[in-house]
């Protein structure tokens, strides 16, 4: 089926194993601000996404979170609970509504532990997404809102191949780990350069080559751990 192909890490797994773990994978739509793991807490479901973004999130005591990665579909989304007993503290939810192809937790984890193909791919999955958390988090630290607003406008656009996308400002104050007026003020200094249209939550990437060099370095770091992820 079309959704099957189109997450990576289970179009990378070679056959005949991948066809007997996608007779078992049930498809799921998955609205925006569906829960896919709580932060300490073991996942109900694990997730290969086919369409949509998640963000991965920080959470503070005072209430205030930043968005420190996010999941398309290019693999698990909860691929980091499979490595050992120790609590994610992050939360995952959708901020773009997607679908996916999930089953039991506990039943892929017993995959995991026993398919070689599936182990090797999953520890690949973590090993790249480690990656490009530790750019994030950088990026988070040294560069200005209106680059990260640029670089994470590029992420999304790269994950659903789209240049269309439907974001509050409260999503993207999240992705920023900063103020809606931040926000506002980075959003309105891209559209006024004429490189996006932003209107009630509609964003319209109009430049993506102009996006890019306002962007950060860190989205081609991440872009290329993006398009090379299983190679």
């Amino acid at each position: 089926m079309a959704a099957q192909a189109k997450n990576l890490l289970l179009g990378t797994l070679p056959l005949p194993y991948r066809s007997s773990l996608l007779s078992r994978l049930k498809p799921v739509a998955l609205p925006i601000r569906t829960v896919l793991y709580e932060a300490e807490e073991t996942p109900k479901y694990a997730h290969f996404m086919t369409s949509g973004v998640a963000s991965i999130v920080s959470s503070m005591s005072d209430g205030s979170s930043a968005e420190v990665g996010i999941w398309g579909k290019e693999g698990l989304v909860e691929s980091f609970h499979l490595l050992g007993p120790a609590k994610v503290p992050n939360r995952c939810f959708i901020q773009m509504e997607g679908t996916a192809l999930r089953m039991p937790f506990k039943e892929l984890q017993d995959e995991f532990l026993q398919e070689e193909a599936l182990h090797h791919l999953v520890l690949q999955c973590v090993q790249r997404q480690g990656f490009i958390l530790g750019q994030l988090a950088a990026c988070n630290r040294l560069h200005s809102a209106e680059e990260r607003l640029a670089r994470w406008l590029l992420m999304v656009r790269d994950r659903t191949e789209s240049d269309h996308f439907l974001l509050t400002q409260e999503f993207m104050a999240t992705m920023l780990g900063a103020r809606r007026t931040t926000v506002t003020l980075a959003a309105g200094a891209l559209q006024r350069n004429g490189l996006i249209q932003y209107s009630r939550g509609k964003i319209h990437i109009l430049d993506g080559k102009g996006l890019e060099k306002v962007a950060c370095e860190c989205y081609q770091t991440v872009r290329n751990l993006y398009v090379n992820f299983y190679k």
